[in-house]
This record gives structure tokens, C-alpha cells and sequence, in this order.
């Protein structure tokens, strides 16, 4: 026995419940009631306190007679919507051929087609799982990976994982992400002597030591990339003195970077290196890195097989596999089974005015329930 869903319809609903990350509350509602005729048993908490929560998180199942267990993942929150839109960001509107409103293809309406998709799936084919948070916009610390844990004590294990984010850069299908570089932010904080800039001998001046360390680490490269990754890169993101004075010496001097880095790294190793080149120059500096995830790759097969079959009986396209972009929830989820990347095009997202063309939110359920079936039967 199968269900309808109209994509348009949820996409709509969850996208007038306001939910800039975190986002607790009614955007949950919407999707729970849309979850619960399907035959899915679900189950929300909040986890986390100020300033970085409370964060609302939902995992749903449905179990099937079937041995696959296949699991959706994304969330429900979304960036500030800005100032400057030609209509509200949370009243969706379709104007022409387009459905517009914050979220609408990050990623409120990958989530509808998957909700469509599964309810177009016979019940008993397999087990499927939502995976859904309210905090990936943000700092991530209390969304899927304290759905991870969630699952983890409730024996909730898919054997794969397709997360919706919006992956199809000119049409929809065409490009299909199967990994991710890792990420990392570095502060350097360089120590000084404050003094008048006349009397130098009295003072001990940081700026040319950080200086000297920027140019240490400008001077490193630390891949020329691999089969599926780009080089990994470091960018300068900050410089800061915070010297109102033209004739001070300031007493301290810092800078942030951040780097991009592919699975030939590990986040820690590359802290450390940084850390060391800043002790070179000035064994006084302070080095602060925080991680927020390292590099994975799903390698090309069953998982990315399937989906690439589905997206081209729908489009006709053969999906670019790529690693290309920046960090997603994928970076967690990989620890649990193969997990790839598919979901709308993404021309528009954190943009104002974002839209999602109509067509493609039912082309997206029809590919979702295509990889659903040839998962599952």
C-alpha cells in the first residue's frame, strides 16, 4: 500500500514555518505530520542550551519486512532570510514556474520529495529513517551528531544514507557529491610589549613576528590534490591589531586562517604544523584550531551506482561524482555507512529571492523513489 504526497504542497508547509538555525518548533510539526500517516514512528528532542541551542532534532522510521535499511538525512533549518526580498521568505509563493522562500532548495524542498518519494514506496519493501536536524547552518554541535548518538542507542544502523543537499549546480542530477574536504579554523595570537613608538627599546613590537609567520605559512603547500580531491588550501581570513594609536606600540597582534583540506590530512596534524611554524618565529604565540570536520570519501559503488541509475532514467544525466564545495552533515554520517549527496540545484541557496523550480521538486521525488525501489527491490 502506498501514499500520496504532493512535494509542492510540504515544500510550502515546511517552508512558512519560519526556522533560522537553530530551529525548534512548528517547521518539526509540519514534517512529523506529514511523517506519521505514512506509517513512520517518530521521535524528536531537544538537545543543547544557549548560544549555540536549543536545537530541535527528528528521527523517523519506517520499518519494512525487507533487509535494507535506507536512510535520508538533512535538516530543517535555514540561514537569515536578509533584507531585499520581492516577497516574504517565509510565505511561499509560486510565481511562474518557480517556488520561492527561504529554504526552498536548502533543503526544505529535498526533504518534501523525499517525504513524497517514500510514501509512493510500498510499505514492506525495506526499513527507511529521516534523519533530521534543526542545527546545520550553525555550529552542528548539538544536531546530527546527537542524532548519531540517538541512533546509536536505539540500534537505528541504515545501511546507506542519501543526504538531500542541494548538489546539482546547472540541472537537476547533474552532479552527485561523494565526499567532502575537511575543515579547519586557526587563531594566532602573537604577544607584544605595548610602548611609545619613539622609545622602540622599551617595547617589543608583535606585528612584524606575526608578519613573519604569515609569510611561513604562505610558503607551504600542502598537496597538489589526488584522484578525487582538489589541492588543499590555506586562506588568511583575519588580521587584527585593534590599535587606535598612530604613535603606540600595540600588545599583541592576531590572525585567523582557515583551511580546506583533502583525506590526505587530518585536522589535528595540520594544527599542529601550524602551531609549529608560529613557535618557530615566536615560541610565545598562542595557536587555537578548531576542527569541524575531516576529509571522507564514499569511493564510487553500489551507492553512488544506484543513485547515478536513477538520476538518468529521470534526466537522462550522467551525474559528475564530486568532492567539490564546502562541509555538510556528511562529514558525521560517513562514520556510519557509505553516505553520498544528491538533492536540488543550488543557484540560489543563502541567496535572496531562493527558488526552486516546480518541475524539479517532482522530477527529485521520482528520482528519490527510483533510488528507494532499486535499493529495495
Amino acid at each position: 500500500m502506498t501514499h500520496h504526497v504532493d512535494p509542492l504542497e510540504l515544500a510550502k508547509a515546511l517552508i512558512a514555518a519560519p526556522s533560522v538555525t537553530p530551529a525548534t518548533g512548528a517547521v518539526f510539526d509540519a514534517l512529523e505530520a506529514a511523517l506519521t500517516p505514512l506509517g513512520f514512528t517518530v521521535e524528536r528532542f531537544i538537545d543543547g542550551i544557549e548560544p549555540d541551542g536549543p536545537v530541535e532534532n527528528l528521527l523517523a522510521v519506517r520499518t519494512g519486512r525487507g533487509t535494507k535499511h535506507f536512510g535520508f538525512a538533512g535538516h530543517l533549518d535555514v540561514v537569515p532570510p536578509g533584507v531585499g526580498w520581492t516577497g516574504e521568505a517565509f510565505d511561499p509563493q509560486v510565481r511562474g514556474d518557480l517556488l520561492y522562500g527561504r529554504g526552498a532548495v536548502d533543503m526544505k524542498g529535498s526533504i518534501a520529495a523525499f517525504v513524497a518519494a517514500a510514501a509512493a514506496t510500498p510499505v514492506d519493501a525495506g526499513t527507511i529513517s529521516l534523519i533530521i536536524t534543526g542545527d546545520e547552518e550553525g555550529p552542528a554541535i548539538f544536531g546530527t551528531r546527537a542524532l548519531m548518538e540517538h541512533m546509536d542507542a536505539r540500534g537505528v544502523k541504515p545501511d546507506m544514507i542519501v543526504v538531500g543537499e542541494p548538489t546539482s549546480v546547472n540541472r537537476l542530477g547533474d552532479m552527485v557529491k561523494i565526499g567532502r574536504r575537511g575543515s579547519v579554523n586557526i587563531w594566532i595570537d602573537v604577544p607584544g610589549t605595548q610602548g611609545h613608538v619613539a622609545y622602540p627599546h622599551l617595547a617589543d613590537n608583535p606585528i612584524p613576528k606575526l608578519v613573519r609567520i604569515l609569510a611561513a605559512i604562505e610558503s607551504v603547500s600542502l598537496d597538489a590534490g589526488t584522484d578525487w580531491f582538489q589541492p588543499s588550501n590555506i586562506e588568511f581570513t583575519d588580521i587584527e591589531v585593534g590599535n587606535g594609536a598612530t604613535n603606540v606600540i600595540p600588545a599583541s597582534a592576531r590572525a585567523r586562517l582557515s583551511i580546506r583540506f583533502n583525506d590526505r590530512h587530518r585536522g589535528a596534524d595540520l594544527v599542529a604544523m601550524i602551531e609549529r611554524i608560529a613557535h618557530d618565529v615566536e615560541p610565545g604565540a598562542k595557536v587555537l584550531g578548531k576542527i569541524s570536520g575531516e576529509a571522507f570519501l564514499t569511493p564510487p559503488g553500489e551507492l553512488s551506482g544506484l543513485v547515478a541509475e536513477a538520476i538518468h532514467a529521470e534526466t537522462d544525466l550522467q551525474p559528475e561524482m564530486s568532492t567539490t564545495g564546502g562541509t555538510s552533515d556528511a562529514r558525521f554520517l560517513h562514520a556510519l555507512c557509505p553516505v553520498v549527496e544528491f538533492g536540488l540545484t543550488n543557484a540560489t541557496m543563502h541567496k535572496l529571492d531562493e527558488a526552486v523550480a516546480v518541475d524539479d521538486l517532482h522530477k527529485l521525488t521520482a528520482i528519490y523513489r527510483g533510488i528507494l525501489m532499486r535499493v529495495f527491490l
